[in-house]
C-alpha cells in the first residue's frame, strides 16, 4: 500500500452491468487429489472462453475429449467433492463423488430446462508424468460443467433467438409473418455477439422447432475462418456465410437478415443497427436495416398502449393510450360498453375492433363489434358448470386472430378455440401431457400464436405450464390445432393466481413459494429467472396483465382496485372499483 503522495478523484463504474470477473488459476505443484479436484471446480466458474484453465488439471487424453459446451449443470450451491473409498495403489488412482442439488440443465443447443434432483457424478485422477514430476491429474470426469446458480447467473446471460412462427398453407388467406422468441443462454464475457449469431444460424431449440421455421438454409453457418464478429463504427455488422446460403434469394435473406437484427437487438451489448450478409465469395447477399426488419416482421401487433377494463356495473371502459391526450377512463362504443350484458372477464382483440366477454356468471362467452349499434348476438358457446367460480376462464386472443378460452366446468374441462373468433370454427384442443385429474383454470396466449400460458391445478397445486401450439393442414381447407410440449414456467411457485405475457419470452406471474406471502415476479417461458428484476408488492392481486411493449406499465387488480405500474414508480390507483384490467391480446 502507498504512504505518501496526493490523492486523486475517480468515478466508480456506472454500468447495469459491471460485475466481478473471476478468472482461474491452474494446478499447483505437488498437491493432493482434493486440491485438484478443488482447483477443478474452481475454474470451471471462471470467465475462460476455451476453459484453457480447466483443463491443465486434466490428463492430456481426458482434456482433448472432454467437452465442456456438452450441457451445464445448475445446482443451488456449489458442487460438493468427497474421496470414495481408498486409493488404488495398483493403478496410483483416486475416485471422488461430486454431489448436489441440481436446479436447471443447459442442454448443447443452450436450451434452459428447470430439471430438479440429486446430482452425482465420478471423478478418477491419477498421477502423469511432468517436467516437476508425478502430478496428480483428473482422467475421467462427466460431459459438460458444473456450476452453482449464483455463478450461473453471473456468467451467462439469457438472449432471445428469433425464429417465423410456422402455419400451414390453407390457401384461405397469406399468414403475416411472426417471430417467436426463442431464449438461449449465452456466456455474456466471451463474445454473446458471435455466439448470439452462432446459435441463430444453428436453427431452433429442440423444444419449439415443431412450431416455428428459420429462414437460413440447412448447414448455414459462418464462413470458415471467421472467429469473432463486431459492427463498425456506423453500427453495421457484416456477417460472412459459408456456401450453404450462397444461392438464397433477395426474399429470403432479408428475411434471414431480419432474424439477426431482432436477435442482436435483445443483446443490448451488441449496438447492432444494419445487418449486411455476405456470401462465401464475400460478395454481397442483402443488407437490412432496423426499420426494414420493422417493415417485414413488426415486432409488436397494432397500437398496444390502450388499456381497458370493467367498471363497477360490469361495463367495458377503456383508458386511451398516450396519443390521445386524456387519461380518464371512457365507456368503449358497443354492447360491451353500454351495460347490455354484465360481464366478469373480457378480452380485446389485437386489432381493437372486437371484444370476447365472459357473463357475470361465468355460463356464456360472447364475441361482438366494439362500434356504437352493434348487437351482442348470442353465446358462441356456454357452459354447463353448475358453480359461478366454475365456467369460463378471461379468454384470449392470439396475434392470429384466433380466440381462445377454457371451461372450467369439473365435469367437462376443456380448452376451446374460436377460429378468428367465430363460432362456427370451433375446436376442443387436445393438451397433450396434461394428466387426467388436472384442470387449466387461465388461459393467455403469446402475441406469435406459438405458445400458450396455462395455468393448471392438479391435485393441491396451481402451477404455470407453457405449451407449444401445433397447427397441421386437414386436407379439407382447414386447420387442426393441439398443445404441446407442456413444460413449468414458475416451478419455485406452489400456487399460481394469475399470467400475462410481457414480451417475447418474458411473462409476469403472480403466486407464492411454499409457505410464503404472495408476490409478482418475471419469470421466462423457459422456465428461468431474470434478475435485478423485483417487482413492488401489492395487496390480495388476483388478475395481472402486461403488454408486448415492456415500455407500458403493468396493470393488476387488487384490494386497491384497478391500478397500475409506471416504470421506476410506485403502484398507482387507476379505478377503484374497477375489475379485470387488459391490453389488446
Amino acid at each position: 500500500m502507498p504512504d505518501s503522495g496526493g490523492m486523486q478523484s475517480v468515478e466508480a463504474s456506472q454500468r447495469p452491468d459491471s460485475q466481478v470477473r473471476v478468472f482461474a488459476l491452474p494446478p499447483r505443484d505437488d498437491v493432493g487429489p482434493s486440491s485438484i479436484v478443488d482447483g477443478f471446480l474452481d475454474a470451471l466458474t471462471g470467465d475462460d472462453p476455451s476453459y484453457a484453465i480447466a483443463r491443465k488439471y486434466l490428463t492430456p487424453k481426458a482434456a482433448k475429449s472432454w467437452q465442456p459446451g456438452q450441457q451445464t449443470v445448475v445446482l443451488d450451491d456449489a458442487p460438493h467433492p468427497r474421496p470414495t473409498g481408498r486409493p488404488d495403489a495398483a493403478e496410483e488412482g483416486q475416485f471422488f463423488e461430486v454431489t448436489g442439488s441440481q436446479v436447471a440443465l443447459v442442454d448443447k443447443r443452450q436450451a434452459y430446462q428447470p430439471k430438479e434432483q440429486t446430482y452425482r457424478a465420478g471423478l478418477h485422477l491419477t498421477q502423469v508424468n511432468t517436467a516437476k514430476g508425478k502430478q496428480w491429474r483428473i482422467d475421467m470426469l462427466p460431459a459438460g460443467v458444473m456450476l452453482s446458480a449464483s455463478d450461473f447467473q453471473r456468467i451467462y446471460q439469457s438472449v432471445n433467438k428469433y425464429y417465423y412462427a410456422d402455419a400451414p398453407q390453407t390457401g384461405s388467406h397469406e399468414e403475416p409473418r411472426r417471430l417467436v422468441a426463442d431464449p438461449v443462454f449465452v456466456r455474456q464475457w466471451t463474445d454473446p455477439l458471435t455466439e448470439t449469431v452462432r446459435e441463430v444460424l444453428r436453427g431452433p431449440t429442440s423444444w419449439l422447432q415443431p412450431v416455428v421455421r428459420s429462414a437460413f438454409p440447412a448447414h448455414t453457418a459462418l464462413k470458415s475462418g471467421v472467429k469473432s464478429l463486431a459492427p463498425d463504427d456506423t453500427n453495421k455488422l457484416v456477417v460472412p456465410l459459408n456456401k450453404s446460403a450462397d444461392g438464397v434469394s433477395p426474399s429470403a435473406c432479408k428475411e434471414m437478415a431480419a432474424q439477426l437484427l431482432y436477435s442482436l437487438d435483445d443483446l443490448s451489448s451488441a449496438g447492432v443497427e444494419e445487418v449486411e450478409l455476405q456470401r462465401s465469395d464475400g460478395g454481397l447477399l442483402c443488407a437490412l436495416g432496423d426499420n426494414g426488419a420493422q417493415a417485414l416482421a413488426p415486432r409488436t401487433s397494432g397500437r398496444l398502449d390502450d388499456q381497458y377494463f370493467l367498471d363497477a356495473k360490469g361495463r367495458l371502459v377503456r383508458m386511451p393510450g398516450k396519443s390521445s391526450g386524456t387519461r380518464e377512463p371512457e365507456r368503449v362504443p358497443g354492447p360491451l360498453g353500454e351495460g347490455e350484458q354484465v360481464l366478469r372477464s373480457i378480452a380485446v382483440s389485437r386489432d381493437q375492433e372486437r371484444a370476447a366477454a365472459v357473463s357475470n356468471t361465468g355460463h356464456a362467452l360472447y364475441v361482438t363489434s366494439m362500434v356504437s349499434g352493434a348487437s351482442i348476438g348470442d353465446p358462441v358457446v356456454r357452459s354447463t358448470a353448475k358453480k359461478e367460480k366454475d365456467g369460463f376462464s378471461t379468454p384470449s386472443w392470439d396475434g392470429r386472430g384466433d380466440l381462445w378460452v377454457a371451461d372450467r366446468d369439473p365435469k367437462e374441462p376443456r380448452l376451446l378455440m374460436f377460429g378468428q373468433g367465430m363460432a362456427d370454427e370451433q375446436q376442443e384442443i387436445p393438451v397433450d401431457g396434461l394428466a387426467a385429474d388436472a384442470r387449466i383454470e387461465a388461459v393467455k396466449m403469446s402475441a406469435d400464436g406459438a405458445r400458450i400460458a396455462l395455468i393448471v391445478t392438479e391435485k393441491d397445486r396451481t402451477s404455470l405450464r407453457i405449451g407449444r401450439v401445433e397447427r397441421r393442414a386437414d386436407g379439407d381447407g382447414g386447420v387442426v390445432v393441439s398443445v404441446a410440449g407442456l413444460r413449468s414456467a414458475a416451478p419455485q411457485m406452489e400456487s399460481v393466481t394469475a399470467v400475462s405475457w410481457a414480451g417475447g419470452s418474458r411473462l409476469v406471474v403472480v403466486g407464492r413459494e411454499a409457505g410464503g406471502l404472495q408476490q409478482i415476479r418475471y419469470v421466462q417461458c423457459d422456465g428461468s429467472a431474470p434478475t435485478g428484476q423485483a417487482l413492488p408488492g401489492l395487496t390480495r392481486v388476483s388478475e395481472i396483465a402486461a403488454s408486448e411493449d415492456d415500455g407500458l406499465p403493468l396493470l393488476a387488480h387488487s384490494d386497491d382496485g384497478v391500478v397500475r405500474l409506471p416504470s421506476g414508480t410506485a403502484w398507482q390507483p387507476v379505478l377503484k372499483d374497477g375489475t379485470a384490467p387488459v391490453y389488446p391480446g
